[in-house]
C-alpha cells in the first residue's frame, strides 16, 4: 500500500468567489483543480509528466480568458495574454535554471 492511501483521509476545501467568472472559466478552475490533484498524488511517471504539461497548459489558457485582457481587446492591439505568458515562462525559466523552489509554509 503507497503512502498516500494508509494517511487519514482528509478533505481541503478551497473556496473562490464566482459571481464575476463565466461558466468557462468556472469549468477550467475545477479542471486546474482536478489535474493538480492528479499530479500531486499519482504514481506513475508518464501520467506525472503528461498532467504536469497539461496543468501548466490550462493554466496558460485561464490567463488567457483573463477580465483583464478582455476589457482592452481592440483598443490599442497590444496582446496581454501573450506579453504575460512570455513573462511568466521567463520567471519560471529562471527559478529552473537557479534550481530556486518557490516555498509558501510559515
Amino acid at each position: 500500500m503507497s503512502e498516500h492511501t494508509t494517511q487519514k483521509k482528509t478533505m481541503m476545501k478551497i473556496e473562490v468567489d464566482a459571481s464575476d467568472l463565466t461558466p468557462q472559466q468556472v469549468r477550467l478552475i475545477k479542471s486546474i483543480n482536478t489535474m493538480l490533484h492528479h499530479v500531486l498524488i499519482t504514481e506513475n511517471e508518464e501520467e506525472y509528466f503528461e498532467g504536469s504539461a497539461e496543468f501548466m497548459r490550462m493554466c496558460a489558457s485561464i490567463i488567457k480568458q483573463a477580465r483583464f485582457t478582455e476589457q482592452l481587446k481592440g483598443k490599442d492591439n497590444i496582446p496581454y495574454a501573450q506579453q504575460a505568458l512570455e513573462y511568466s515562462m521567463d520567471v519560471l525559466n529562471e527559478y529552473i535554471t537557479n534550481a530556486k523552489v518557490v516555498s509558501y509554509d510559515n
